[in-house]
């Protein structure tokens, strides 16, 4: 593939350093700012000499080491002034280039990095601890950002040209990938990727961490437990999914689980998961397999519960059949500003899917399978927490009834001057009598109480 090159030509073979960069970038950005005129030339000789396709078919291991040979020969050839740490540099990029996403593969690789924004060659923003920062790292030019998102979208069978210009995909490591191109995007080809969350937060955590009081964790672990139908609402990277993956970790061991996601986030950390992904349409335009077609099927597959990642079509009305069908103990996310929006929002889905159906059916249909929706916010700090846990009591009239069990009070923590910013209501919840099956009746009316 590298021509008449062997891996004799180098002397002492592959330094350690090959081995500690190729495969496992770290958290930083470049240690060594390579001139880009001449990481440019380094570059063009590389790929005359070289089979893309073939290169990234190679071990990464063995490609690490092919990578370093050619540059150092081109280095040698060219009389170029770059030392031995710079051709690292310069060999990890085209690692990157060949086999990741280009330069900013690094940042897949940063714990404290949730989001990865690409806005053109010359603008990456990242988001850490909740708030967007502007980084250095850039593309070489608008080419170079459009062959990276066609790299990914090639990945799961994709394609991104003008015929195309919006894509979806999922990185190896589950991270979520949405690309979108010129015509659409005026400015050049914009990469957004919400990164896949390999560490996982217990309720507990949640608390610890201020996104809710004491009280709440022991009412959700409660409501978890007995099969409450849960509907979590919020903004984008408002921490829904972190909640559900939280809520799920209380599920009893012996129920089987089926999730449903657009792109597999969820992380159950329970032993009985059958995890369902959709599939978009092929270039000829078949081959779509979607929520509503996994959730169907789903109900064929004996699941004590189903969890679907996001409701937001057609799904929303079978979710809850299934939910009022014997599929207790049902949760799903739904993007909405409020808890009360977000009863609208499953309301307007419903009636957008079935013309023929009545607002009334509607919100039955809503009163009738759920039993909780949690609200949660991010605030302008980047602090994520519940915003408000509230119960669906009942359809009365043509209004569901509701009663707010926890609520956040903004500006209680500077009044009181003890930090506590969530308060129980006090409400009775008409669920009583399906906590009182799992014999949870007492636990639960203490949280209620604290």
């Amino acid at each position: 593939m590298f021509g008449r090159k062997t891996e004799s030509e180098r002397p002492g073979g592959v330094a350690e350093t090959d081995e500690a960069y190729i495969g496992k970038p770290g958290p930083r950005e470049r240690e060594f700012d390579v001139p880009p005129e001449l990481v440019d030339r380094v570059r063009k000789q590389f790929f005359n000499r070289i089979d893309p396709t073939a290169a990234s078919t190679m071990p990464p291991e063995q490609l690490s080491m092919r990578i370093t040979e050619a540059v150092s020969k081109i280095v040698d050839e060219e009389k170029l002034q770059v030392n031995w740490m710079e051709q690292s540099a310069i060999a990890r990029e085209l690692f990157d280039d060949i086999v990741g996403i280009g330069p900013i593969e690094n940042l897949l690789s940063d714990p404290k990095v949730t989001d990865i924004l690409v806005n053109g060659p010359d603008t990456v923003y990242v988001e850490r601890g909740g708030r967007l920062e502007l980084t250095s790292y850039k593309f070489r030019d608008d080419d170079h950002v459009l062959e990276v998102a066609r790299r990914i979208a090639a990945s799961v069978g994709r394609r991104v040209d003008e015929a195309n210009p919006m894509v979806d995909a999922r990185l190896k490591d589950g991270s979520r990938v949405n690309v979108i191109a010129p015509p659409l995007s005026v400015y050049g080809t914009i990469i957004s990727i919400r990164k896949f969350s390999k560490e996982f937060m217990s309720l507990n955590d949640l608390g610890h961490g201020g996104s809710c009081s004491p009280a709440m964790v022991r009412f959700l672990e409660i409501a978890a437990r007995c099969r409450l139908n849960i509907l979590i609402s919020g903004g984008t990277g408002s921490g829904k999914t972190t909640l559900l993956n939280a809520l799920s970790g209380l599920i009893d061991e012996n129920e089987r689980i089926v999730t449903i996601e657009d792109a597999a986030e969820i992380a159950l950390q329970r032993p009985h998961v059958v995890s369902l992904e959709t599939r978009q349409r092929n270039t000829e335009g078949t081959g779509e397999v979607s929520q509503r077609d996994l959730l169907r099927n789903s109900l064929r597959m004996r699941p004590d519960r189903i969890i679907i990642g996001e409701v937001r079509g057609p799904e929303v009305y079978d979710m809850l059949q299934a939910m009022n069908t014997g599929h207790d103990g049902s949760m799903s996310t739904i993007h909405a500003n409020s808890a009360r929006d977000a009863l609208l929002r499953l309301e307007n889905l419903i009636l957008s899917t079935l013309s023929n159906y009545q607002s009334r059916g509607a919100r039955q249909q809503i009163a009738s399978a759920l039993d909780l929706v949690i609200h949660v916010e991010r605030g302008a700090s980047g602090r994520r927490f519940i915003r408000e846990i509230s119960e669906i009591v009942a359809l009365e009239g043509d209004v569901i009834t509701s009663q707010t069990l926890f609520e956040f009070v903004e500006g209680a923590a500077r009044a009181q001057g003890n930090g506590e910013v969530f308060r129980c209501t006090g409400g009775r919840p008409h669920f009583e009598e399906k906590i009182g099956k799992f014999g949870l009746l007492e636990d639960m009316q203490e949280a209620l109480h604290p």
